[in-house]
């Protein structure tokens, strides 16, 4: 398997880098996955910058700006053509990067399924019948069928954790406000966080610590002097906590409840101490919905009237709601926001990080909005963000990593940390990875 990490060895120690851009730009030209919405055969003649990810091709989600290409946030009437860089697109290519392209999305970010109605529907590479979830499911699916070692994506409600649960790859959501979110078109500002796709831990660490840091042009962005990582934690004497009732109430499939009790097991049985935390602010749906209101509102308000800009139903029906929302409703889901972050930084007072599956279920028919579990059917924005919403109404970071077993694709751990501890999230994945309870096995 070529990692982002051997490339960028290879050209450090002289060898050239256009041959791994020329050849991630015709599997991504070649991809039958509907994964891109443009590929650069430009970048071939970029001659990177040598840092930590010299000559490394990666993909970015169209909804993240890069000078000289256009954004398309997966819809069908907003046109930007970029003359400056998103922070992050600066970063990367400072560090050796060489963006090779831009993904598809579900339409606008908003939404879980990636199948667009503009652009068609994103395939899973594991069954292309089924949804590489959403929102970033171009660079989740680009990511899984080799074409880029890394790939960009944004997560607001889990639209990073989500796909590379269903695609069966590593994926990182991170403090709000650690990776700044200048030059990417918002979905809610107030929870938009910007993060990578991978197929080794190695990678997403590599490509996390390009990512982060301050931004005096983000007014999200959290000074770099706050934001310490707290110490790492070894697995041996490693204090995990599983949110009651969030799992056990979750609409799960019954392989990924006997993935998820098989990984409980697995960590004890290296040393670390499993308890089961109980608070009424761990569970699905809470207020999310009227919390997004104000800022859907007033970000999409004045096209939705418009009747020269069209949406797709399901993101149009989502402004509609928004646009409809009492202010009451708003002011008591702020209210209910703080609570909960407050019940999970309480609780991480207690234990080191928390752990969920990913996903309870990974089969998302293409075309279908319901997914039938236990013979039941579920509405799929609601089971496929279960598990990934509340962390970031939190704030918090969180990994999503393809546990080792049965399942095409395999069963998905999240593990969620305490505020700016991402890096001690990266070295849980690592050790985990090297006592083969973690990994990726391609589809």
């Amino acid at each position: 398997m070529v990692t982002a990490r051997s490339i960028a060895a290879d050209v450090l120690a002289g060898a050239p880098a256009r041959a791994p851009i020329t050849t991630a730009i015709a599997l991504a030209q070649a991809n039958q996955l509907n994964a891109f919405m443009e590929v650069d055969e430009s970048a071939a003649d970029i001659q990177p910058a040598m840092g930590p990810l010299a000559g490394v091709p990666i993909a970015i989600k169209d909804i993240i700006h890069h000078a000289g290409h256009t954004t398309t946030c997966g819809s069908k009437f907003y046109r930007y053509a970029a003359t400056d860089s998103a922070t992050v697109i600066k970063r990367l290519e400072a560090a050796g990067a060489v963006i090779i392209g831009r993904t598809g999305l579900h339409e606008f970010a908003f939404g879980f399924s990636s199948e667009n109605p503009w652009h068609g529907a994103i395939l899973n590479p594991w069954n292309r019948s089924t949804s590489p979830g959403g929102s970033s499911g171009g660079s989740a699916a680009a990511v899984a069928a080799g074409i880029v070692p890394v790939a960009l994506g944004t997560d607001t409600g889990g639209s990073i954790r989500v796909p590379a649960g269903l695609c069966g790859i590593y994926g990182l959501k991170s403090t709000h406000g650690r990776v700044p979110i200048t030059g990417v078109f918002p979905l809610i500002e107030s929870l938009d966080t910007v993060g990578g796709f991978a197929t080794t831990i190695g990678d997403l660490a590599t490509t996390y610590r390009v990512l982060a840091g301050y931004d005096n042009a983000d007014p999200w962005s959290v000074p770099d002097s706050v934001a310490v990582p707290r110490p790492i934690s070894r697995l041996g004497g490693l204090r995990v906590g599983i949110p009651q009732p969030w799992v056990d109430s979750a609409p799960m499939e019954a392989d990924v409840r006997r993935a998820f009790d098989h990984a409980v097991a697995a960590l004890e049985g290296i040393g670390a101490s499993v308890t089961e935390i109980h608070n009424p602010f761990f569970s699905m749906p809470g207020m999310i919905g009227p919390t997004l209101a104000a800022e859907v509102a007033a970000l999409h308000g004045d096209w939705f009237n418009d009747p020269s800009k069209e949406y797709g139903a399901d993101v149009a029906e989502r402004i509609a709601a928004a646009l409809e929302t009492p202010l009451n409703d708003i002011v008591d889901a702020n209210r209910w926001r703080s609570g909960l972050t407050n019940t999970f930084l309480e609780t991480f007072d207690h234990v080191d990080v928390l752990i969920t599956p990913t996903v309870p279920a990974r089969v998302k028919q293409i075309g279908h909005d319901t997914m039938i579990i236990d013979g039941q059917k579920h509405f799929y924005r609601k089971v496929l963000s279960w598990f990934s919403a509340l962390v970031n109404h939190a704030g918090l970071p969180a990994l999503a990593a393809p546990l080792v077993g049965p399942g095409d694709p395999p069963p998905s751990l999240q593990i969620i940390g305490p505020p700016w501890s991402e890096d001690r999230l990266l070295e849980i994945g690592q050790r985990l990875e090297d006592h083969n309870i973690v990994g990726f096995r391609a589809p």
